[in-house]
């Protein structure tokens, strides 16, 4: 992300507060797209429509978005992780005459492999009408674009284009869902929703082979790198499925609703961890435009000289720099971070009141706010260790976070609802802990790591 993020710190930097206001605006769009236009537009969906369409369709449009952006997600995420990969080679080499086959090749593999797992689910499995199946069908591959298309983001300069994909999708998924609610039913929401998905796919697709105006070539290449890439492939699998498991755990709870279109889930448990994942957006956007801009110069710094066979006291001071930086931003993001969070947990029966969210949630709320606080620091460490080339050890804390997880929040749900989202919270602390463990062994010896350890990989 570090592309798109100079940029919006050239804008932060300006002696204006729209200015800045602006940059963070552009930075939590490039850096939670996705994960705002999916909380966001449901939220005011299911505020605004319940009068509309009923409660019964309401809720099963509900669970079909958020069963296709959860599924789509994980199972996206193997070929979006070695695609960010590649065309993170292409960039460093100067040469990316190949994005545009790669964003092609990418959205070509994750339709075939995602295709028999959607079918066999809305023709198959779920009990809909044959045009609420189809358009089920439709809008997991329009969420699928969004997931693949949103890598290529990163290397782009115009993060003005990114904000209005979103912003115009938003808003026309919004109206036009809330349009044809009340006179199309679950089809007629699924209509709408559909159309502001397809305004940010192809709108996001256009700007990347805009940006790239090169040839299609080696489509292909996605799938033939995988084995390649096998260790990263998996890691985007594992780190998404942990984001979800504590859910899907939670689905099988007594408190599990189970609709007419034979969906589960477990409504209060999955609203209050998406309101408490928006407390993370504001540290995502700081991360982009300070964290990471930061970190990455000093990282560049570091192989440039060994490249240029620098002397050991300027890579000494090269390496102090890396870990003097990261100490100082680990301490920003969480004490800000940290700030965040208690400030929500304290307002949070004041917040739910305001956004009309039943109590029962609150104390899964205040527990997965401080979940989101150390996944957040995991996530951040997590992205550092992949800059590094860590594979295996990223691999290793990705494992952690999903197996943990999923124990816990069984282990919790078992206790009884008091205890319902400590799992989630205790395997993300848990996670943070052992990942930064990881990265500050790796950084302790990391010109050892560079010079006789082939780069630090493990």
């Amino acid at each position: 992300m570090a592309g798109i993020g100079f940029e919006l710190r050239k804008l932060a930097r300006k002696d204006d507060l729209i200015s800045v206001v602006s940059a963070y605006t552009h930075s939590s769009i490039a850096s939670a797209g996705p994960w705002l236009f999916t909380i966001l537009a449901l939220g005011a969906i299911s505020v605004w429509g319940s009068g509309l369409a009923g409660s019964e369709p309401l809720a099963v449009f509900r669970l079909i978005i958020i069963y296709n952006f959860a599924f789509s997600l994980v199972f996206s995420s193997p070929v979006t992780l070695v695609a960010t990969r590649l065309l993170a080679d292409e960039i460093y080499t100067g040469d990316v005459s190949e994005a545009p086959g790669l964003l092609l090749g990418s959205l070509a593999l994750v339709f075939v492999v995602q295709f028999p797992l959607a079918c066999f689910f809305y023709f198959y499995y779920v009990d809909l009408s044959p045009l609420a199946r189809f358009l089920s069908f439709a809008n997991y591959f329009l969420v699928c674009g969004i997931w693949v298309a949103s890598i290529f983001l990163t290397a782009l300069k115009d993060y003005r284009a990114v904000s209005k994909a979103f912003g115009a999708g938003m808003l026309t998924a919004l109206v036009a869902t809330l349009w044809l609610a009340r006179a199309g039913g679950v089809v007629g929401m699924l209509i709408g929703f559909s159309l502001g998905l397809t305004i940010i796919v192809f709108s996001l697709i256009s700007r990347v082979i805009a940006e790239y105006p090169y040839p299609l070539v080696t489509p292909q290449k996605a799938l033939r790198s995988s084995p390649r890439y096998w260790e990263v492939a998996l890691t985007g699998l594992l780190y998404n499925a942990a984001i979800w498991v504590d859910k899907w755990v939670m689905w099988f709870s007594p408190e599990q609703q189970t609709l007419s279109s034979r969906m589960i889930s477990y409504p209060d448990y999955d609203s209050a961890c998406f309101l408490a994942f928006l407390t993370i957006v504001p540290s995502l956007a700081i991360f982009l435009v300070r964290i990471e801009t930061g970190f990455f110069e000093r990282y560049q710094r570091f192989y440039e000289n060994i490249i240029s066979h620098a002397p050991l006291k300027r890579i000494e001071r090269n390496h102090a720099a890396i870990i003097s930086n990261l100490q100082e931003s680990a301490r920003n993001l969480l004490v800000f971070q940290g700030c965040v969070s208690y400030i929500v947990i304290l307002t949070a029966p004041q917040i739910l009141e305001i956004l009309g969210v039943s109590f029962l949630q609150l104390p899964i709320f205040r527990l997965a706010v401080l979940g989101a606080l150390f996944h957040v620091l995991f996530l951040s460490v997590s992205i550092l260790l992949s800059y590094f080339d860590m594979r295996r050890s990223w691999l290793y804390v990705n494992l952690l976070f999903f197996v943990s997880n999923a124990l816990l929040t069984w282990i919790s749900m078992k206790m009884g609802f008091r205890y319902y989202g400590l799992g989630y919270f205790l395997s993300a602390l848990l996670t943070s802990v052992v990942a930064f463990a990881v990265l500050a062994h790796h950084l302790r010896d990391l010109p050892y790591q560079t010079f006789a350890a082939h780069g630090g990989r493990r």
